[in-house]
């Protein structure tokens, strides 16, 4: 059976160059901002859900609180387990599968790591099973990007040159995804591998959010946390609530 796209991307190391310049001022700075408004106790347990290589969920753990990261790469685990300490925890594991009951404070899902799955079914599990996780009263933060900002800044056609290796990248919109092309050589070879995430709107969030039982209770536009606007916002990052 063959491995689902992001399986098989996330776990190669190519997928780490491509990315490696995100802007970890602007993230950290996000994270900051997000902390203040959850007001969240010292030593609360987090759930960074698709944590990568867990560079935020470290973070997190630095500012006192008790942090699990969760992430389907196993080579992003690995990594991540170099770091593990006493307040910091890393497990593969895929987020359409239950993993704790009651437990958390609080689950982030961060910086578009939704939307990757073949259904919506699937999702949704995955969003009920961040319920799940939660203690009664705990919060859910999604940051997604905003669909409708994306269809109407899609940039089709895109090279990056990073630490050598040149990325060819090729975005087009069809059946309610975005999908990106990753063509590149390396050592000779050449490689290709595809994205592809689901478009979910504001709307399309609420309706999952009622079904699996989380109460929608912010949303924002920007790492700024600044007010989403459907037409203009880059961003849509969602605060929901477990009830208590």
């Amino acid at each position: 059976m063959a491995r689902e796209w992001f399986a098989a991307w996330f776990d190669s190391p190519y997928y780490h160059t491509l990315y490696q310049r995100r802007d970890e001022q602007e993230a950290r700075f996000f994270i900051d901002q997000l902390l203040k408004t959850l007001a969240l106790p010292p030593g609360a347990r987090i759930l960074d859900l698709a944590c990568g290589r867990g560079r935020h969920a470290r973070y997190l753990a630095e500012k006192g609180f008790d942090v699990t990261g969760l992430d389907i790469s196993e080579s992003s685990i690995a990594y991540a387990r170099s770091f593990e300490n006493d307040r910091l925890a890393f497990y593969q594991h895929d987020m359409r599968q239950p993993f704790r009951v009651n437990y958390f404070d609080a689950v982030l899902n961060l910086f578009t790591s939704f939307g990757y799955f073949d259904t919506d079914a699937e999702h949704e599990r995955a969003l009920h099973n961040v319920h799940t996780g939660l203690k009664p009263g705990g919060l859910f933060l999604l940051d997604f990007f905003n669909a409708y900002w994306v269809r109407r800044h899609l940039v089709r056609r895109e090279e990056k040159t990073v630490n050598g290796t040149v990325f060819h990248l090729k975005k087009s919109i069809r059946s309610g995804r975005v999908y990106k092309r990753v063509e590149f050589e390396a050592n000779g070879r050449a490689y290709f591998f595809r994205e592809r995430v689901r478009l979910f709107d504001l709307n399309d969030f609420q309706a999952m959010f009622k079904r699996v039982g989380l109460h929608l209770q912010q949303t924002y536009g920007g790492y700024d946390l600044s007010p989403f606007n459907a037409e203009t916002s880059e961003r849509l990052i969602l605060i929901a609530q477990k009830p208590a």
